[in-house]
C-alpha cells in the first residue's frame, strides 16, 4: 500500500469530500416510497415490505410482541445477556451525567425568563439487521433517560423471524412497542402514521443509504437525529504506536458494509511505512468477511503522511471523521484542536469496538464528513427547549417605543400597534 503527502490533493481525492450526495435514482425512489406510504399507509408499508425484506409476510405480523424480561433472557446465551446488561449500565451512567437543570432568573425591572427542558412524547429507533441489539440499547436509552414516554423500534423482518438478542434488548430498555418493518418504508410510517404504526416525534438510529435519505426528506414533518450512514474513521498515530494495533483498527472497520473513508494520519513516515508492509502481508481474499474487507481496504484506505502537526491537525479537522482513533502520546493536547469529530478513542487500550458496545458512549455519529456541523447522539436528542420570558411593566414601557420603531422599519404596522397598545398609544 503507498504512503501519500497530506498536501497531495489527488491522491487524496475523495479522502476529504464528506457529505452527503445520494445518487438520483435513490432520492427518487426515496420520494416514491414515502408519498406512497403517505397516500396508502398500510398498504404500501406491507408492499414494500414483501418487496424488500419478506416475501410471505402479512400485515398481521407487522408488530411484534415483546416478551417479558425475564422470559427474553432465557432466550439469550447467558455470555450475551450479561454483556447486553453492562452495556445498558454504561451507556444510562454517560447519558444521565449530560442532564441540564433547567434555566430560570429574574431581572432587576422584574422581568422573569426560563429556559424549561422537556422529554419528546415519542420516538422510534431505526435497528438494522446487522447489531440490531446495540442499535436498540444506543437509542432506547438515552430517550429513557430524557424521560420519552413511548419507545418504537423498527427493524426489518426477515422469514426466519427476529434473532433473539433483538427481543432481549427491548425487554432490557424497556421499549413500547416493536414493528417490523425496514428501509424507507419504515421512516415515512413512523414520521407520518399508518393504521398499524402511529406516528412518533423523531427517528433516530443509524442504517443505511436508503433509510438515511428517507430521513433527510421526511424531515420537517418528523424529526431526525444526524444523518448517520456508512462508518469511516481516521487513526492519527504518531511514532511510538502500534502499528498491529492500527491494522487491527482498519480491518475491524473494514469488515462493516459501506465503509466510505479510511484512513491512518501520522507525521511519522517509518510507522506509516510498517502500516503499509503489515497490509500488504496480509492475503485480504482469505480474511473472514472478505466481501467486505478487501474492498474497503484496497479502494477507500488511505495512510497519509504529514509534515507538521499544524498540517496534521489541519486535515483531521478537514476529515472531520465519524469515528477518530488517537493513538498518540499527548492526545489530550491534541483534543484542544480537534473541532470536527463525532466519537474519540484514545491510546492503545481504547479499540473502536469498544465504542461500538462498552464504553458508554453513543455509536450514532454524523458520518461523511457532516461532525463539520453535527454531532454524535446525546440526551439533547430526546428532549425539547422551551424558551419563556414574562415582562414586567417597567420593561415594557421602555421597550415599546423602540419595539414600534423596529417594527416600522420593517414595514410591520400591525407589529408596531401591538406595542404602543402597551402603554397607551
Amino acid at each position: 500500500m503507498k504512503v501519500v503527502r497530506a498536501n497531495d490533493q489527488a491522491a487524496l481525492a475523495g479522502v476529504l469530500d464528506g457529505g452527503w450526495s445520494m445518487p438520483a435514482a435513490v432520492v427518487d425512489e426515496v420520494a416514491s416510497i414515502i408519498e406512497d406510504v403517505a397516500m396508502r399507509g398500510d398498504d404500501a408499508l406491507l408492499e414494500y415490505t414483501r418487496r424488500f425484506d419478506c416475501e410471505g409476510f402479512q400485515l398481521s405480523n407487522v408488530r411484534v410482541p415483546i416478551p417479558m424480561l425475564e422470559s427474553a433472557r432465557s432466550l439469550v446465551p447467558p455470555e450475551i445477556a450479561a454483556a447486553l446488561e453492562l452495556e445498558k449500565e454504561r451507556l444510562s451512567r454517560f447519558h444521565r451525567r449530560q442532564r441540564q437543570p433547567d434555566i430560570e432568573y429574574v431581572e432587576e425591572d422584574g422581568t422573569r425568563y426560563a429556559l424549561a427542558r422537556r422529554p419528546l412524547g415519542s420516538i422510534a429507533v431505526y435497528a438494522p439487521r446487522s447489531g440490531a441489539a446495540t442499535s436498540i440499547l444506543m437509542g432506547a436509552i438515552p430517550a429513557k433517560v430524557a424521560g420519552v414516554s413511548r419507545i418504537a423500534v423498527l427493524s426489518p423482518p426477515n422469514s426466519a423471524g427476529f434473532a433473539t438478542p433483538l427481543l432481549f434488548a427491548c425487554a432490557l430498555c424497556g421499549v413500547d412497542e416493536l414493528y417490523a418493518v425496514g428501509g424507507a418504508a419504515a421512516i415515512a410510517a413512523a414520521a407520518l402514521g399508518t393504521r398499524s404504526l402511529p406516528r412518533v416525534d423523531k427517528v433516530v438510529g443509524r442504517g443505511g443509504r436508503w433509510t438515511t435519505e428517507a430521513k433527510r426528506q421526511i424531515f420537517g414533518r418528523c424529526g431526525v437525529d444526524t444523518l448517520a450512514g456508512p462508518p469511516e474513521v481516521l487513526v492519527v498515530a504518531d511514532e511510538g504506536a502500534n502499528s498491529e494495533y492500527i491494522v487491527g483498527e482498519l480491518l475491524s472497520v473494514a469488515e462493516l458494509p459501506g465503509v466510505t473513508r479510511l484512513a491512518v494520519l501520522s507525521e511519522s513516515r517509518p510507522l506509516l511505512d510498517a502500516v503499509a508492509q503489515l497490509i500488504d502481508t496480509l492475503d485480504l481474499r482469505a480474511l473472514e468477511r472478505s466481501d467486505f474487507v478487501s474492498s474497503a481496504i484496497s479502494r477507500n484506505c488511505r495512510l497519509i503522511a504529514a509534515s507538521s502537526r499544524d498540517e496534521l491537525l489541519d486535515l483531521l479537522n478537514r476529515f472531520a471523521p465519524a469515528y477518530l482513533c488517537l493513538q498518540v502520546r499527548d492526545a489530550w493536547e491534541y483534543l484542544e484542536r480537534v473541532f470536527t469529530a463525532g466519537t474519540v478513542f484514545i491510546g492503545d487500550a481504547t479499540p473502536l469496538v469498544s465504542g461500538e458496545h462498552l464504553a458508554g458512549t453513543n455509536r450514532v455519529a454524523p458520518t461523511s464528513g457532516t461532525a463539520r456541523f453535527s454531532s454524535s447522539l446525546c440526551l439533547a436528542d430526546f428532549t425539547r427547549t422551551v424558551s419563556v420570558v414574562e415582562n414586567s411593566a417597567d420593561r415594557m414601557t421602555i421597550d415599546a417605543r423602540a419595539l414600534a420603531a423596529l417594527a416600522e422599519g420593517d414595514d410591520l404596522p400591525h407589529h408596531a400597534q401591538a406595542a404602543r397598545m402597551r402603554f397607551g398609544s
